[in-house]
């Protein structure tokens, strides 16, 4: 069963450009060869963290949604754990949400659809009583 999952994790702040897309690219192919689908990757740039971790104030974040099923992520969350330059990381289910939002749009979707029905036909008859 494929699930959607986002991967945040913080690199070192003093990891060149270079090493993070080598970083990135291996997570990629992991995720290709398990089966799974790298829907986006993002570089959210350098930023302060709450507290000090491993040394560090600060850490360049980045977040990866993937398509896959539980072992993938099982396995990524490994490579992560064993990677030096890796500070922290979270992965975190966003399917349900996302059926949940889609399930809001539509439902709002169709109350705009009905209340916008009424109120042109209930114009024309207001118009034309008075």
């Amino acid at each position: 069963m494929d699930r959607t999952y986002e991967l945040m994790f913080i690199v070192r702040p003093d990891m060149v450009e270079e090493d993070q897309d080598k970083l990135i690219s291996t997570l990629e192919s992991a995720v290709t060869s398990s089966g799974g689908k790298v829907k986006s990757v993002e570089k959210m740039g350098k930023r302060r963290l709450a507290y000090m971790v491993r040394r560090f104030h600060d850490g360049m974040y980045i977040l990866l949604t993937v398509e896959g099923g539980g072992g993938l992520i099982h396995e990524l969350e490994r490579r992560l754990r064993v990677s030096e330059p890796v500070i922290k990381f979270l992965t975190v289910r966003i399917d349900e949400e996302q059926k949940r939002l889609d399930k809001i749009k539509a439902i709002k979707e169709s109350r705009r659809k009905v209340a916008a029905a009424p109120t042109e036909t209930g114009g024309e008859t207001a118009a034309v009583t008075a």
